[in-house]
Order: structure tokens, then sequence, then C-alpha cells
């Protein structure tokens, strides 16, 4: 068989761009050139997920959005899910889990953060990063979702940040419902998140906006949710906001025999039972604290100075789980008890269990 001029170039060409890799593997040992194309290329790595701040943009004075472009392998979300992002502060990688507060048709998506006094990741992302900075990321999950087909009368109950899931869905889906209804609660009428773009949609009417200013008229109760929603019992209602909230809308809807309407997404998990607390040793750092039996171990941790993995913070993504060597723990959920001797090898959720006696924790 004869080969071509070209057909022999093309062949040269191929072997020799072979030997060049195999060299830059060997002159670059142990890193291979797929690692320098993460530095130069870090959304195009095939093995961490990751994303890039394209821009931030202030809210309120402590909140922000911030808008992402994450890289290859990202599956698009639906609105009203969440994501944990990773991202390096003074040198130590943490985790957090923020609800996604819009998505755009070039792949970006954003999401709106508060910063909390003494949090760590929501300060950073708020107040000290920058557009160009890496971030890991985790795909999309969370139920907190609109059904198809829609429902006659929606209702929204939110407070604080917990706006930004239920933003996700008003921008995506408002012309597919019919009558919608939303009481945000927050600070002051400058606190409010999405407050200008509310209640300029108010105003169009296309949605009943109610805000609540807590500073001025405390916090919202159920029976005044009731006055102000007539037909509360005839919407299906989402709800996000801080635990109290949530737990006494879920006990009035419960006791209203309709807690089938209620969908509720928490910031964390809600302790619904606790012990008598104790101490927790944490093995590496040789440090022992004392903690009541409704703080987590990860918080008890965290008071103390020692390095805690984290995610979600509310018993969803396994981020906190370590060994626990020995002793007692209780699960702030369900008040079930876990034990261990030495060698078990029994692990545990930091975020939502606490210690129940006396314990040791492989950190």
């Amino acid at each position: 068989m004869t080969i071509s001029l070209p057909e022999r170039t093309t062949v040269v060409a191929r072997v020799a761009r072979r030997q060049v890799r195999k060299l830059a593997e060997l002159v670059t040992t142990p890193l291979v050139p797929q690692d320098f194309l993460d530095l130069v290329r870090p959304l195009d790595s095939r093995t961490d997920l990751r994303g890039r701040i394209e821009s931030i943009a202030a809210e309120t004075p402590d909140a922000a959005t911030i808008r992402i472009r994450p890289g290859r392998g990202w599956h698009r979300p639906s609105a009203g899910q969440y994501v944990r992002i990773g991202i390096d502060v003074d040198g130590v990688r943490q985790w957090r889990t923020y609800s996604i507060s819009a998505r755009h048709d070039d792949g970006t998506f954003t999401i709106t953060v508060k910063a909390v006094p003494g949090g760590i990741v929501s300060s950073q992302l708020v107040h000290r990063t920058r557009t160009g900075t890496i971030v890991q990321l985790d795909q999309p999950a969370g139920e907190f979702l609109l059904p198809t087909p829609r429902p006659a009368k929606t209702l929204f109950i939110t407070a604080g940040s917990g706006i930004t899931p239920v933003m996700s869905m008003l921008r995506e889906s408002l012309n597919e419902l019919d009558d919608v209804v939303l009481v945000h609660s927050s600070p002051t009428a400058g606190d409010a998140i999405f407050g200008a773009e509310l209640r300029a949609l108010a105003t169009a009417r296309r949605l009943r906006h109610v805000e609540r200013f807590t500073t001025a008229q405390g916090r919202l109760t159920p029976d005044e949710l009731a006055a102000i929603v007539p037909d509360l019992a005839e919407r299906s209602a989402w709800a996000c906001g801080p635990a109290p909230l949530l737990d006494a809308l879920e006990q009035h809807y419960r006791e209203a025999g309709i807690a089938h309407r209620l969908r509720t997404e928490r910031f964390r998990a809600a302790p619904i039972v606790t012990g008598v607390g104790g101490t927790a040793t944490f093995a590496r750092t040789d440090t022992t604290v004392r903690a009541d039996g409704a703080t987590s171990l990860l918080d008890a941790g965290e008071s103390a100075g020692v390095l805690m993995p984290s995610g979600c913070r509310m018993g969803v993504c396994f981020g906190c789980v370590v060994p626990l060597r020995r002793g007692a723990v209780r699960d702030l959920r369900n008040g079930d008890l876990t034990t261990a001797h030495p060698g078990d090898g029994v692990l545990v959720q930091t975020c939502v269990s606490a210690v129940a006696g006396a314990c040791e924790i492989d950190l």
C-alpha cells in the first residue's frame, strides 16, 4: 500500500505530538500536562467541579448577589434548588450551602448571600471576595420546587435571605402563576433583599407583595398571616426563613389540618430533641469543650477554634462526617443515641449531633 504525501505528513505530525506529550509528562513528573491546564483553564477540569465568580453586586449593606460561571460537568439547576460552594478562607477550604437566586441563558447562575455576624464564609463572599475568584462546586440539589402543573393559588412566606429560592421561582415561573401572594419579613425596608424588584412586580400587578418590617412591627405570627391572607387554606404555600418562623408555620398548618399545603426550606436543621450535654474532646488537637445538649458538635468545635469540616450544616450533604472514637452523641433531629468504643469505626454527622455525656472525636 502506498501512502500519499499528505497522509504521511499527518502520521508524522500525530507521532510527533504523542512524543512531545510523553516528554512533557516526564519533565513535569509527578505533575502531568493536565495539571497545568487546570491552572490555565480551571473550569475545564475533568476531576473537580469548579466555578468562576463573574460579578458581585450589592443588594443591601450586608447582602450581595454573586454571579458564577460553572465549569465542565455542571448540571443546570431547577428554580428553588441550592448548591454547595467551597471557597478558601485564610488558606482553609470552607464549604457552605446557598440557594440559587437565578439562572441565566449564558449558563451562569447566581447566589445571593447575606453576611451574618461571625459568618466566616458569608462575610468573605459579601465583603472580601473579588471577581475572577475560583470556587469549588457541588451539583445543584433540593426539592423546594414548584410542581407541574402549577397550582391555581400560591403563597410564598419568606424572611431575610429566605427570599432567595423563592426569587428564582418568581423570575422563571411568574408568568405561569395566576394568583400569587408573597409575604416577606425584613428588619427595615432597606434590608429587604430584592426589595425594589419585588415592589416593581407588585406595582405592575404581577403579584400581591406584603412587606413586614420586624424592627417596627415585630415578627410575623401565623395568626397575623391568616388575617393578611384570608384564603390561606386554599393556597399552596412555600416558606423559607429562620427556624422560629418555620416552626410556627408548620405547627399552625398541622393544627389547621392543611399541613399538606406547606413546603418549607430551612437554613439549618431544627433540633427536635436535646439532652443534658457534656464534654467533647477533639483528639488530634487535644481540645476539650463543654457543650449543652442543644449545641451541635460542629458549633461546639468551631467555638473552641477546632478546624471542622462542614457543608450544608443541616444534615443533608454529609460534608461534616467524622469518626466517633468513643462515647455517646445524640441526633438532634430525632433523639437517637449513637455510642462507640475504640476501633468500632462509627461515623457521625457533627452538624446534627450533640454530645451526650462525653465523647471523643477523631479530629
